[in-house]
């Protein structure tokens, strides 16, 4: 759950503001950590949450057994996927590599054009400072198209955060990758 209890807070917030507008919460499927409190949050205000677990974490993650809907699914691979598709955004709350991997992927594929998603950052008490400058070095170094530094949306507010998300309207390129470029 992180050592700050403003992580805490902020999951409890953004489960809230889930529930209130009526915004259906697809998650890991676990009743631990930050994801668990989010979920805890959007159920006991009336909110609906699908959880997606593989076979093989269902016992180590503590499944949640008080969601809406738990699907179990064979495989991690199969987990992002279904999570994919359920989700109209993504949000990376603070967390560990499993959160930074998750984020990255669905933000790699929102650069490949396989959806058209936003992918935000709550950012809590600049949680996120440090990825978000390796975002703008890689941009700066060549790596990454400045137009693709775009597809992040990060606030430090669960509020803002979702509406700016709401709001999101994703770049348009024609062609990102050129000849003699990487």
């Amino acid at each position: 759950m992180g050592l700050r209890d403003s992580y805490q807070d902020a999951a409890r917030r953004i489960g809230l503001i889930l529930a209130e507008s009526k915004v259906d919460l697809a998650y890991g499927g676990g009743c631990v950590g930050l994801m668990g409190i989010l979920a805890d949050a959007s159920l006991q205000n009336g909110g609906r949450v699908i959880g997606v677990i593989p076979e093989h974490l269902a016992a180590k993650e503590i499944a949640h057994t008080g969601l809406t809907e738990l699907r179990t699914v064979a495989s991690m691979h199969e987990r992002k996927a279904l999570m994919a598709e359920l989700a109209d955004a993504f949000v990376a709350l603070p967390g560990g590599y499993g959160t930074f991997e998750e984020f990255c992927e669905m933000l790699t594929w929102s650069q490949l054009g396989l959806h058209r998603k936003p992918c935000g950052l709550l950012n809590v008490d600049h949680f996120y400072d440090g990825l978000l400058q390796m975002f703008d070095h890689a941009v700066h170094e060549g790596f990454v198209n400045p137009v693709f530094r775009e597809l992040v949306v990060d606030e430090n507010d669960p509020a803002l955060l979702l509406k700016r998300l709401e709001e999101y309207q994703p770049p348009s390129v024609v062609k990102w990758v050129g000849p003699g470029q990487t």
